[in-house]
């Protein structure tokens, strides 16, 4: 039953809704009767009806129900996946759920003619009250489902909504616009939707205040509410703060709205699995046990209940929970609110929590806790996914900062605090805060401000610490490095003791990785180091450490240091460890490794090099730049630096490090590849090699061993390489051994090599020569003496050649084979070359010795050229070869001459025959019949000599040959009337009149010869078609003498001849209308369907076929051209002839005249083109007269028409558009045909049919102008007869596609209003014609998106200075006028900052970006940056996401700033045998020549010593460091040669090299020591080491005294050369550039030079010398040794 409040809400809300005319508002989840002029339309769309006064009134008859007039809600249809219309839902469910709780619903007009008693002009000037009355609000009934499919929930993407005007309501994202209609009923354009959800139907927009009246009124008259529900003011339900869901429109399987029935317990419902959405707000709950039923809820409404104590255990099944409300509650605790993977909006509004302690939501992104009592923010919970808090009206929000505060707790995802962007000075106050910051206020850190947390939260955790660490212990330090990208990031833990002792602590360390903010850290498998590389993906994570005490093997609790987001890298590689690997002897293979920090590059391939290092600086080893590098000999007694300057693949290259070795040792000697080399015969000489290993090389010894009988070997030689082999070593084996000896004499394994059997010498030519004359055609013979044995058949082979001296056989051509014959006679092929003999010497065993060769003194001389006989063969007859032959001596023969005579008479000269010159050959022709014939020859030599000529005579004359055909033919085609040709060969003599025969064969192979048919030719006639043609021929000589007669072959079968027209003609007048025929006379056989094809040749001579008829009618497209005929005769049996051909003249053109002329219908603005048709050659340009014509005249005054009155010529073209004049008029047209040469013909007039109609009203050019900021006005042509009163009208288009109809906007002037902003605006023009005829609304193009002023900045300005170093900082100025500062205030969302480098060149300045330099007001000048100048440019985006007009400025081009060096220190370990390097950082512009000086400091003493020439750097320690400091000065320049302030860096004292130091102890503990010593032979000039220059020495130390001792020999005694004690000046000087050498100073007269063979020698007497010496000096050495006196 219904409460009295609920019955007086309904009536009043009735009343108060219904307006003078009877119309109504509804409200969004009733759905109104329709109309009946729009039910028939939206019969299938509209859901049942419904009342205002909840669930119950309709079945109660309540009288509040909705008249059957009220006005249709229409409503945005969606696509719900099976081709259906299901209704859309409006997306921002926070903005419907305001508007759900306080009656701020939006209508939209249908299709009814209905108008609203409100208009949107009214309801704008209302004011809209922020909350209504818990106590008097009724739950709506729930709208019958349309849609069986089941709605998705999207969670709520904006807190609250904005107040705007009561036409539009819309979120702060712009997710979701609904727009108020006006009275104005316009149809709206359906949008096809993408949501999934069911939706509900439009509403109508009701002013907050005139439900707040209806509220006051139903609170005075009611008495019985309760006081719960009068302790709900009008702020319990302030829709800033509070948030309550929209009902979902789905079916009644899937919700439940249980709203205001007053459940005391979920046990009293019956709660179905299936339900998503369940809705209990307004009821008396305070447990949610039950609950554990919905496991598929999605919303969940338990608002406004009476839960107090946190008991929310039983919501964790509801494990798909998205949306829960708790507003308006007593919880004073969500302890018990357990982990909901799902749940994405959470409001906990109005309730009495002092805190936000809750388990981790990993989903939330909006939680509403406005209205509370929070005090602190301990226990704040995980929410890695949160966007928007709110937590308006708690005391938490007296703390400063506390936004800063959240931005930690919460992390990168929060976008909004307390329903407004974040602050940028608050983003900014979060990053000043240490990284722990948020953990520690979980632990219940209190706040203070940043530039104090630092301290209070180390303090507060030590604190916490206490119990952590051993007794006695407190935390010094517990901080952690910025972390980079593949970069070391370093911890660093410190624990005190009280005393200030270790006890033996120890630390433990493991590494954690955290996300975007200090919380969720879990452990990184093996990050157990101090030292902790970030990776790639790690980057904008954090890290925590967690530190372990060890005391005593008991480990106590972890105290940790969290840092900060891990950032990129610089992509700059560093090198963090530098080893070198392997045994440093000689031959040995080293290899350097590196371990490299990328910082964010990608790991390319280093730059390697190695450097060899003795008594100078490093020397650069050429060709080893490969990690591995193999030891050589010049690397004995050297140390060996490896270099490596790490480089990405990107090329950045990083700071290069070194990495210097101990001294190479050299190798074993050893030798290898033994081998002898040498002909292993007797009388040869042979050499024994290898290859030496092992140092340098000393005087290594070598032997000869000969093999004897028993296999064993005896000695035959020593001392040199070189053996030469004897008599006695034929058939024996020698072996040649090598022992290595190194420059010290020591000696290494030998080695030995053994030689094959030596061979006994083969026999041997000498003495070879050439006895005879060198002459062509005499004898030669080849003496010599043979060596080795007795000669056997030696042989001898003959060459020649063009050179005197014998260089190699295959040089030689050979004039004869190997013989044992030593004669040899000279032949025509030698002549001109010398003569060489190759004599073979063999034993008579066979053996063959080495050839030798002998070169004749002189070339082979040649005989004068001569013929010895000549002759000619050949029968003298006609036709017959003659042949000349003879014999030629005298060297090589030449070009002979050859010449053929003939002769009338036997003994005349003769007559030259041209064409046989030069020939042997020669053919006898005709005109040689009867005459002689004769053949001369002159011999002649290759170089030109000439012979004497020899002539040889035939004695008889030539004969001539018996007549005969060679060759006998028919040449021609056998075809009809063709003319054959006998075609003959004859041969015999002159010819004489030769006989000819043709003869027929007929198809039976009888054959008949033609009559009168004696000739070489003959025609081909009809008679012979079918037969075959042959000749024959009888070949009869001049003297009558015959041949034998020649028939040829047959010729046929003869065809018929092909078709052919003798003659064509034209016939008929060539003048156009005519027509042309033609005469053919026609030959070739029975005639058949010959063809006549017809051409149009135009002046240019283009041709264009016209027909194949027998005649040709000529049209106007004849006149001007020719015409061609072509007649191509056809035999009847279809053979085509060739084509006959001719052509007319030009043909004329007729006479001009018009044939045809209508005038259309007319219409307004429509071209009228008249149907015409003209003959008479080529039309002119001819006169065309339209005329407007009031009254349609008679056909018989049409030609009298120009001379009326009434008529009125408008136009004198062939067309014609009607004009608005000709509206209602007749139109005719004159027409004077007219041909192109001007003749001219009868005119023609011809009138319309029907006056000229008006268009249809249409309307071009819509378009809109904004003509003052948010004032556009619309304009548009209109066409279609005479404008009457055209409509106008405004629409605005929404974000989701919808056309709504602006009220009242029916001017051509439009004023936007805030409810425009994000719709675009289209201006509607509907023409009007003066008759009343309506045409087609036509709508503008849409503007572009309607936003505020744009947001501007009225210039930009920096602080700081251009200077290398120096921080800029981009200042913006907003302009001074309140609109820009109104726009500011409401629409700012971001300020983004752009830097930028200018780039010179001869013209023009450009700039490009600074890539590093991300969106940061604040840039810190580099290097790179000096000289050029910086640009800043700002740009200010608004809520819309526009971007203003960037702003800039521009430096001066930035200076560099002065020379600085910082990170001085110098790199290498404290011996006295190492090499130090000095390194820092440089800035202030681009270095230039940097000074640096090394000095030494001693211990305590401020006095500093210079060490002569030591600038650069690197630095090699020595002796002479020891016990003091080594200090490095560096002065740094700039190129312009500006100098910085000098810094300086010393190392500690340098100590002797362990090795050294043992030995030097016990030398010093004994009191005495000897050592052999070398020095120079001649020590009056400088020679490098050597056996050949130096002599050993003994060098004896006492106590007291040195001397140097030259050891005795078997010659000579041992003497002393040098002995002192070591008194003053006795001192040791050192060779910086000779590591072997030293020298002894005694006194004044007396000092020694010596040297050894290592730097480890040097060094150990020198400091035995110092220490026997030390009591003399003002430093003890011993203490600098360590050593007890």
């Amino acid at each position: 039953m219904e409460t009295q409040v609920e019955r007086k809400l309904s009536s009043d809300r009735a009343q108060l809704l219904t307006g003078p005319r009877g119309s109504s508002i509804a409200k969004s989840s009733v759905t109104p009767v329709a109309s009946q002029s729009t039910a028939a339309k939206m019969k299938d769309n509209t859901s049942p009806s419904r009342n205002l006064a909840g669930p119950r009134s309709s079945s109660a008859g309540s009288k509040s129900n909705l008249s059957s007039n009220s006005t249709s809600l229409p409503r945005k249809r969606a696509n719900n996946g099976n081709g259906t219309a299901a209704n859309a839902s409006i997306e921002n469910p926070i903005l419907k759920n305001e508007v759900l709780e306080t009656g701020e619903k939006e209508a939209t007009l249908g299709n009814s003619s209905s108008s609203s008693s409100f208009s949107q002009s009214k309801l704008k000037k209302k004011t809209i009250s922020p909350s209504v009355s818990r106590s008097t609000l009724v739950s709506p009934a729930p709208s019958t489902p349309t849609s069986s499919k089941k709605p998705s929930v999207k969670p709520a993407s904006s807190l609250s909504s904005k107040k705007g005007s009561a036409s539009s309501t819309s979120s702060r994202d712009g997710s979701s616009r609904t727009s108020t209609a006006g009275s104005t009923s316009t149809g709206l354009k359906r949008v096809p939707s993408t949501m999934s959800t069911v939706s509900s139907s439009s509403t109508t927009s009701v002013k907050t205040s005139l439900m707040k009246m209806a509220l006051k009124r139903v609170e005075s008259d009611t008495g019985s509410v309760t006081s719960k529900k009068k302790s709900s003011s009008s702020d319990a339900r302030d829709l800033r703060t509070l948030m309550l869901p929209k009902v979902e429109n789905t079916s009644d399987d899937l919700r439940l709205d249980r709203r205001g029935h007053r459940v005391c317990s979920l046990r009293q419902l019956s709660l179905s699995p299936n339900l998503e959405f369940v809705y209990l707000r307004d009821n008396r709950l305070s447990s949610v046990e039950g609950i554990e039923a919905l496991k598929r809820v999605k919303v969940l409404d338990l608002s406004f209940n009476e839960f107090k104590a946190s008991v929310f255990e039983p919501l964790g099944n509801c494990k798909g929970l998205q949306q829960l409300y708790l507003a308006g509650n007593q919880i004073t605790s969500l302890a018990s609110l357990p982990e909901l993977p799902n749940l994405e909006f959470l409001s906990v509004a109005q309730n009495k929590l002092r805190s936000l302690s809750m388990a981790s939501q990993p989903r939330l992104q909006v939680l509403a806790a406005s209205k509370n009592k929070i005090s602190t923010l301990k226990g704040f919970p995980h929410l890695p996914s949160l966007e928007h808090l709110r937590m308006e009206e708690n005391p938490i929000l007296e703390i400063p900062h506390v936004e800063a505060v959240s931005i930690l707790l919460v992390g990168p995802t929060l976008k909004k605090f307390n329903d407004r962007d974040l602050v940028p000075s608050e983003v900014e106050t979060a990053k000043l805060y240490p990284p722990h910051t948020a953990l520690c206020i979980r632990n219940g850190w209190p706040l203070c401000r940043p530039e104090a947390a630092a301290e209070s939260t180390f303090s507060f955790l030590t604190e916490q610490w206490k119990a952590r660490v051993p007794l006695g212990y407190t935390v010094g330090e517990a901080s952690v490095d910025q972390p980079f990208e593949e970069d070391a990031c370093t911890c660093h833990f410190t624990l005190n003791h009280v005393n200030g002792e270790n006890h033996g602590l120890t630390l433990k360390y493991q590494w954690y990785l955290g996300g975007r903010t200090a919380a969720n850290f879990s452990p990184i498998d093996g990050a157990t180091d101090k030292v902790y590389w970030p990776k790639r993906e790690e980057v904008g994570r954090f890290l925590k450490v967690e530190c372990i005490p060890v005391s005593n093997g008991t480990e106590f609790g972890p105290i940790f240091a969290i840092s900060k987001a891990v950032c990129p890298g610089t992509g700059i590689p560093k090198v963090v460890e530098l080893t070198v690997d392997g045994e440093l002897v000689e031959g040995n293979l080293l290899r350097g490794s590196a371990k490299v920090a990328w910082c964010g590059g990608t790991p390319g391939k280093g730059a390697s090099r190695w450097l060899r290092r003795r008594w100078k600086s490093p020397e650069i080893i050429e060709g080893a730049e490969e990690e591995e590098y193999k030891l050589t000999l010049d690397d004995v007694s050297s140390s060996l630096v490896y270099m490596y300057t790490p480089r990405t693949q990107e090329g950045t290259k990083g700071e290069g490090k070194h990495f210097v070795t101990d001294i190479v040792e050299a190798a074993a000697p050893s030798v290898s590849n033994l081998q002898i080399i040498g002909d292993i015969t007797e009388g040869c000489t042979i050499v024994g090699t290898g290859t030496y290993f092992g140092g340098k090389e000393g005087l290594s010894k070598y032997e000869w061993l000969r093999g004897k009988e028993n296999g064993e070997f005896g000695l035959v030689s020593s001392g040199t390489i070189e053996y030469s082999l004897t008599k006695q070593d034929i058939g024996s084996c020698l072996k040649f051994i090598y022992t290595p000896v190194n420059i010290e004499g020591q000696e290494g394994k030998p080695g030995h090599v053994v030689t094959e059997p030596v061979k006994k010498a083969p026999p041997k030519v000498i003495n070879l020569k050439i006895v005879g004359e060198m002459m062509e055609g005499s004898k030669v013979t080849a003496t010599s003496t043979i060596t080795g044995g007795t000669e056997g058949s030696s042989r001898v082979q003959w060459f020649k050649s063009s050179s005197s001296k014998f260089e190699d056989e295959n040089a030689l051509e050979a004039l004869t084979t190997s013989k044992v014959a030593k004669t040899f006679r000279v032949p025509l092929a030698a002549v001109g070359f010398y003569l060489v003999a190759k004599l073979t010497p063999m034993s008579p065993d066979g053996e063959i010795g080495e050839p030798a060769y002998i070169v004749s003194e002189s070339i082979v001389a040649t005989l004068p050229p001569s013929l010895n006989f000549l002759t000619v063969t050949g029968e003298l007859s006609e036709g017959e070869l003659l042949t000349a032959s003879y014999g030629y001596i005298g060297g090589h023969e030449g070009k002979s001459q050859y010449c053929w005579y003939l002769h009338e008479h036997d003994g005349d000269d003769g007559k030259l025959l041209q064409e046989a010159t030069g020939l042997l050959h020669y053919r006898i022709t005709k005109d040689a019949i009867g005459k002689y014939i004769s053949f001369e020859c002159t011999p002649v030599r290759d170089d030109g000599t000439i012979g004497e000529t020899k002539v040889h005579h035939c004695t008889d004359p030539v004969r001539p040959g018996s007549p005969r055909l060679l060759s006998l033919e028919i040449v021609g085609q056998p075809i009809e009337g063709t003319t054959l040709i006998a075609n003959k060969r004859y041969w015999g003599g002159e010819e004489g009149n030769s006989i000819f025969h043709w003869l027929l064969i007929d198809s039976d192979g009888i054959q008949t010869e033609v009559e009168s048919a004696t000739n070489a030719s003959y025609t081909l006639t009809l008679g012979d078609i079918g037969s075959f043609i042959s000749v024959s021929c009888e070949p009869v000589r001049r003297d009558g003498a015959c041949g034998p007669v020649v028939i040829s072959e047959h010729l046929g079968p003869i065809l018929p001849g092909p078709p052919m027209c003798r003659s064509l003609e034209l016939v008929g007048a060539l003048i156009e209308g005519s027509r042309l025929s033609f005469v053919a006379w026609y030959m070739g056989g029975l005639r058949g369907s010959c063809i006549q094809e017809w051409f149009l040749v135009n002046s240019a001579g283009v041709k264009g076929k016209l027909t194949e008829s027998d005649f040709l009618d000529l049209t106007l497209d004849c006149v001007g051209s020719q015409i061609e005929l072509v007649f191509t005769p056809v035999r009847n049996d279809s053979e085509k002839g060739s084509p006959k051909r001719v052509i007319s003249d030009v043909i004329i053109p007729g006479e001009p005249r018009g044939i045809q002329l209508i005038v259309p219908d007319c219409h307004e603005d429509v071209e009228v083109v008249p149907l015409k048709k003209y003959f008479g050659g080529n039309e002119g340009t001819a006169k065309y007269s339209w005329y407007r014509i009031r009254e349609k005249p008679s056909e018989q005054d049409l030609i009298s028409l120009t001379s009326s009155s009434d008529v009125l010529l408008v136009s004198e073209t062939l067309a014609y558009k009607p004009s608005l004049e000709d509206v209602g008029f007749y139109l005719a047209l004159r027409w004077v045909p007219t041909r192109d040469d001007g003749a001219v013909g009868g005119a023609l007039v011809a009138i319309s049919t029907n006056p000229v109609v008006p268009a249809f009203p249409v309307v071009s050019g819509v378009c809109l102008k904004e003509i003052d900021v948010g004032v556009y006005t619309g304009e548009g042509v209109y066409y279609g007869g005479y404008e009457g009163t055209s409509l106008y009208s405004w629409h605005k288009e929404t974000n989701d596609g919808n056309l709504i109809r602006i009220d009242q906007a029916d001017s051509t002037t439009y004023e936007v209003t805030d409810s425009d902003y994000t719709c675009r605006l289209l201006f509607g023009y509907t023409p009007v014609r003066s008759d009343g005829v309506v045409g087609d609304l036509v709508l503008s193009e849409p503007s572009d998106v309607l936003y505020p002023e744009l947001l501007q900045i009225d210039s930009l300005s920096f602080k700081g200075k251009a200077i290398e170093g120096d921080m800029l900082t981009a200042v913006e100025t907003i302009p001074d006028n309140e609109s820009q500062r109104n726009v500011w205030n409401k629409y700012k969302r971001e300020i983004t900052y752009q830097w930028y480098y200018s780039i010179s060149t001869d013209e023009t300045q450009s700039f490009e970006v600074l890539a590093h330099a991300h969106n940061s007001r604040w840039y810190k000048l580099r290097y790179e940056d000096i000289g050029r100048c910086i640009k800043c440019e700002c740009t200010v985006v608004d809520a819309f996401g526009r971007s203003s007009i960037p702003a800039s400025a521009t430096t001066s081009p930035v200076l560099p700033g002065i020379p600085r060096i910082n990170k001085l220190e110098i790199e290498g370990r404290g011996f006295h045998t190492n090499l130090y390097a000095v390194k820092g950082v440089y800035t202030g512009g681009k270095e230039g020549k940097s000074r640096i000086q090394w000095l030494r400091s001693m211990v305590g003493s401020p006095d500093l010593i210079s060490i002569p020439g030591e600038v650069g750097r690197m630095y090699e320690a020595n002796v002479d460091d020891v016990g003091y400091r080594l200090v490095a000065i560096y002065t740094p320049v700039r190129e312009d040669g500006v100098e910085g302030q000098p810094v300086s860096v010393s190392t500690e004292p340098i100590s002797v090299e362990p090795d050294i130091l043992k030995e030097v102890k016990e030398k010093l503990e004994l009191g005495s020591a000897k050592f052999e010593v070398l020095r120079d032979k001649d020590r009056s000039e400088r020679r490098a080491p050597g056996v050949a220059n130096l002599e050993k020495r003994i060098l004896e130390l006492s106590k007291k005294r040195m001397k140097v001792v030259k050891p005795g020999s078997k010659a000579s005694f041992p003497t002393t050369e040098a002995r002192g004690s070591y008194a003053p000046p006795f001192h040791v000087e050192l060779y910086r550039n000779d590591q072997h050498r030293f020298k002894i100073v005694v006194d004044t007269d007396t000092e020694v030079e010596l040297m050894v063979q290592t730097r480890h020698m040097r060094d150990l007497i020198v400091l035995v010398l110092r220490g026997l010496a030390q009591k003399f000096n003002s430093t003890s050495l011993n203490s600098l040794l360590k050593i007890e006196s």
